[in-house]
């Protein structure tokens, strides 16, 4: 599948590390380091612009890199990109260590997947099929 895409950044466009990889590294473009300080979060722009297919979505998702050796992870994981969307790329970052990080123009910061996806259109009933689980919620089928 192909993707436009613009690239306003000083890096390479984010590819594949594996061929079996699912995500690609998103790298933070900046002019200066950005400090989070424990506990804040910043918008951390990539550079980039692109312009999904319809019936796609762009998941932005954590390192989990960052995650163990710092703390740092994403408000909002999985972030969406729409196939309609135009803007830049922006990746929410929280510090969640008691510790202030760094980040680098070039750093890797987060991870990208393209996903296919279909809309539902809902069909009002009075009752839901029976299944084994029924109404279990949290917990419900571990031990």
């Amino acid at each position: 599948m192909q993707v436009s895409i613009i690239n306003k950044s000083k890096h390479d466009l984010p590819h594949y590390a594996t061929a079996q990889s699912a995500g690609m590294d998103l790298r933070a473009n900046l002019d200066e380091p950005v400090v989070l300080q424990s506990l804040e979060r910043k918008i951390i722009p990539t550079g980039l612009y692109i312009a999904l297919p319809e019936a796609y979505e762009a998941q932005i998702r954590p390192r989990s890199g960052l995650a163990i050796k710092h703390g740092v992870s994403l408000v909002n994981t999985p972030g969406t990109i729409d196939a309609d969307y135009r803007g830049e790329i922006g990746v929410i970052m929280i510090n969640l260590s008691k510790e202030p990080f760094e980040i680098k123009d070039g750093e890797r910061i987060a991870q990208m997947v393209i996903n296919k996806f279909e809309q539902v259109s809902w069909q009002v009933v009075d009752n839901l099929d029976d299944t084994e689980r029924g109404a279990g919620g949290f917990g419900s089928t571990g031990k």
